[in-house]
């Protein structure tokens, strides 16, 4: 099979608690994206989204780099890959400054982002992103592209995403020890983002609720742009746990027994009995999937009473007319929309990832909704030179050269 040209491809890799995905991008003329390669691998060495066995997490990012490369003909060396974790936090902040010849070019719009981003952070921790959520020029409010408009006045309101050094120096290190570079580190949500939303959501107002193996990762959406974001360390993993405390059985078969035959709503009328292996020796038992449901309905409710509770003090429960989306691998149980529902008051749908073609039997699911996301960032970044990574290049040049000196 020939080998595709590597100018016209993009590589996501979503480095998660439960899997590591690496997909390949096509770019095609039409500047829309082909799904061209897909590889997976259970991920041993990341806690709650975060690296804590090195050479665990470099074999399992080998191993589905390369399923990748062998499906999509082609050798990957450079990828965006996604960066989770409890230590991700954000906040807002704004900006001045000046117009020199009144009319705003890209010089302005850099400083003002400068002056946005000068807020006193603590030494371990880095900006990971600066989204600019609205510009002001001479009190002219909710302008959202301000080159080429005319003033004396620039002001910026931005949202920005900082993360723990350490955190992203882990994943940078294994990416690399697999003889790739980074090309960035996107947070989770915001890849979600990128292949589940619409914009009639964005404008409309809506949280995104990704939930994985180790974290659940949400952000809110209103006017089109980002307000807030946050990282809860409940996920898929403590649903097992429960599981396997619960019914006696070991955790791979806990995890099993979660996967076909969960259900996040008691009173769905689930009757059924269901096979549950014991430990050591024991034979196994058959169990009522009703108590099952009981357990796993327990711990969902508490996640998304600790989302709903997290909207709450941000300010956004009342403006998310838009509903609340669930995405990510954790979001497919049984039963679990209509337990947001109930949680949440509002319209609640699963987030498919959209917008890219090619292997769509292989990539309809929430799971890939990151990997997915990733592509739609890095081809709508190629070529970025704006506000919005102003930032990220200075620390992942920094970055780069602290691995070129230590390898």
């Amino acid at each position: 099979m020939p080998r595709r040209s590597d100018k016209n491809l993009v590589v996501g890799l979503d480095v998660g608690t439960s899997k590591v995905a690496a997909l390949v991008g096509e770019i095609k003329a039409d500047d829309t994206i082909e799904v061209v390669g897909i590889g997976t691998h259970p991920s041993r060495g990341l806690k709650k989204g975060v690296v804590v066995d090195i050479e665990s997490t470099v074999q399992s990012i080998q191993r589905a780099v390369e399923e990748a490369e062998l499906m999509a003909g082609c050798e990957i060396h450079s990828v965006h890959a996604s960066i989770a974790g409890s230590h991700i936090r954000s906040l807002d902040s704004h900006g001045i400054t000046a117009i020199k010849e009144h009319e705003v070019v890209q010089a302005d719009v850099e400083r003002v982002i400068d002056a946005a981003k000068a807020v006193a952070i603590p030494a371990d921790q880095k900006i990971l992103h600066i989204l600019p959520q609205e510009f002001i020029i001479d009190d002219q409010e909710g302008i959202r592209e301000p080159i080429g408009m005319s003033g004396v006045r620039l002001e910026a309101r931005v949202h920005m995403v900082i993360g723990a050094v350490s955190a992203a120096e882990n994943i940078v290190k294994c990416i690399r020890r697999c003889g790739l570079e980074v090309d960035d580190l996107v947070v989770g949500q915001l890849c979600s983002s990128y292949s589940v939303l619409t914009d009639d959501e964005k404008e409309l107002g809506v949280c995104i609720v990704d939930i994985g193996g180790g974290t659940t990762d949400l952000a809110v959406f209103t006017d089109g742009a980002i307000r807030h974001t946050k990282v809860i360390p409940i996920a898929g993993d403590q649903v097992t746990n429960d599981i396997a405390a619960a019914l006696h059985t070991p955790r791979q078969h806990a995890e099993e027994i979660k996967i076909r035959h969960a259900c996040a709503l008691s009173s769905k009328g689930v009757n059924e009995d269901i096979e549950v292996p014991s430990i050591g020796e024991r034979p196994a038992r058959r169990l009522s999937r009703q108590n099952l449901a009981q357990v796993v309905e327990m711990r969902q409710e508490e996640l998304l009473r600790l989302v709903q509770k997290e909207l709450r003090r941000s300010g956004f429960e009342e403006r998310i007319a838009g509903g609340v989306v669930l995405t990510g691998g954790s979001s497919k149980t049984d039963g679990l929309l209509e337990l947001a529902e109930q949680v949440f008051q509002v319209q609640v749908r699963l987030g498919l990832p959209q917008y890219v073609t090619g292997l769509e039997e292989s990539i309809n699911d929430p799971a890939y909704a990151t990997g997915v996301g990733l592509l739609i960032y890095a081809q709508q970044h190629r070529y970025a030179g704006g506000a919005e990574l102003a930032d990220q290049a200075g620390f992942w040049g920094r970055l780069r050269q602290w691995f070129s000196g230590s390898f």
